[in-house]
């Protein structure tokens, strides 16, 4: 790439970060900065629209970095198309040109659209704070592991919690465990978040048209194409029968039969490849044994409930599946490690911690006696067998508390169990 090209670039851009937005404050940018005393590479990963670069904004607003404190290269700009390895050197001539400060922070958003950036990191991190963000399997290929691995911290971005989307719709939530007015206001705001997800841009814009636009970009750049073009219908079809099953069980050999892809190994990438682009998650069913829980098959969930109801699910049909799904990314969110036990009846969630299992979440839209049996026996077998005093089931607008055989059963609603962990 030219000289003059690159730099031309790198000033827009610097230009474009110091510019003043009101962006929604994000839960992660405390989480972010504690890491800072490491003095290591930080890598953000998120699926793409996520608000990776607006929390870049927001780190850099929160360490009230000055011009010439710090650079910001976005990747994703078209401009760059023709950056190469050899232009990583010019990034550092343009710092020492335009008198950047010599350890200037360096700002690297989407860098998975360039090449072997990673050395060029492993050369210069000792001298530079790093903040890198980038949106599929690329960050986490094993050439990366391998140059990074025990030298960077790796944190990972998830759309709009339902705090942020409170926030983003200017929703006051101060006093609201003893203010039945904000109560209502939150219990109807909810409702659009179950539905609408929280992908930012789709939020702000308040435009639901954004997220079948999103999901194909997911789609086409961060899996179709590191496959054959002739798997293109069936990765499609993937995606479909993913979206449509929703908290279901997925069998490989099943799906096979399905999609009708007979090679396994190559079913197995592409579903590798929409977890590492990470639009869906695949969840184990809890054993001890290691083997035993890869030979079973695994739950699937999405990374944003608008993603279900736009290209899968019709919600009226489908909201305890929904619910579950919304159940499960705050989990993720939260960074618990996160299994589903089905044994003689099923428990959507337990939860591990270390070598133990400590929680256990049962998910319904609504707690009635047509499902009472079914979902007080999948949630007090998991009690019982991991002796645990207690248990949790997450309705959509429902508020109780049981006590059976020794157990106490909390029974929330999702919307005031999620703003009492936040």
């Amino acid at each position: 790439m030219e000289r003059k090209d690159l730099y031309y670039v790198l000033f827009e851009q610097q230009k474009e970060m110091n510019l003043e937005s009101n962006f929604i404050k994000r839960e992660l940018t405390k989480k972010v900065l504690s890491f800072l005393n490491l003095k290591l590479p930080i890598i953000i990963t998120g699926v793409r629209r996520s608000g990776k670069s607006t929390l870049l904004y927001l780190i850099k607003n929160e360490l009230k970095l000055k011009d010439k404190e710090f650079i910001y290269i976005n990747f994703n700009d078209e401009r760059l198309t023709d950056f190469s390895i050899k232009d990583f050197q010019k990034i550092l001539d343009f710092l020492e040109e335009e008198d950047f400060r010599d350890n200037c922070i360096i700002l690297l958003d989407e860098i998975q659209e360039t090449k072997d950036w990673e050395k060029w990191v492993d050369r210069i991190k000792n001298k530079h704070q790093i903040f890198i963000t980038g949106s599929n399997s690329k960050l986490l290929s094993k050439e990366i592991s391998t140059i990074l691995t025990g030298r960077s911290v790796n944190v990972s971005l998830y759309p709009f919690s339902f705090q942020e989307f409170l926030n983003a719709r200017n929703i006051e939530t101060n006093n609201w465990k003893i203010d039945l007015k904000i109560q209502a206001k939150l219990r109807k705001y909810f409702n659009e978040f179950f539905s609408m997800g929280g992908i930012p841009k789709v939020i702000v814009d308040n435009d639901k048209r954004l997220l079948r636009e999103n999901y194909e970009n997911i789609l086409y750049r961060d899996i179709i194409k590191r496959f054959n073009k002739n798997l293109e219908k069936p990765i499609k079809e993937i995606s479909v029968y993913l979206s449509s099953n929703i908290s279901n069980e997925v069998s490989l050999r099943a799906l096979s039969k399905t999609i009708q892809i007979k090679n396994l190994s190559t079913l197995k990438s592409i579903l590798e490849s929409f977890e590492n682009s990470f639009l869906f998650f695949f969840v184990n069913k809890f054993d001890f044994s290691v083997r035993k829980q890869i030979q079973n098959p695994r739950k699937v969930y999405c990374i944003d409930n608008g993603f279900i109801t736009e290209i899968g699910f019709r919600l009226s049909e489908n909201k305890g599946k929904i619910l579950e799904n919304l159940v499960f990314i705050e989990l993720k969110r939260n960074g618990k490690e996160v299994y589903y036990l089905s044994e003689k009846k099923e428990c959507d969630f337990v939860i591990r911690n270390g070598a133990k299992i400590n929680e256990a979440i049962q998910v319904c839209y609504e707690f009635n006696n047509n499902n009472r049996e079914r979902e007080l026996g999948g949630l007090l077998g998991v009690l019982k067998r991991f002796n645990l005093k207690k248990g949790l089931i997450l309705t959509y607008n429902q508020e109780d508390e049981l006590n059976i055989e020794n157990k106490r059963i909390f029974i929330k609603p999702v919307w005031k169990w999620i703003l009492e962990n936040k």
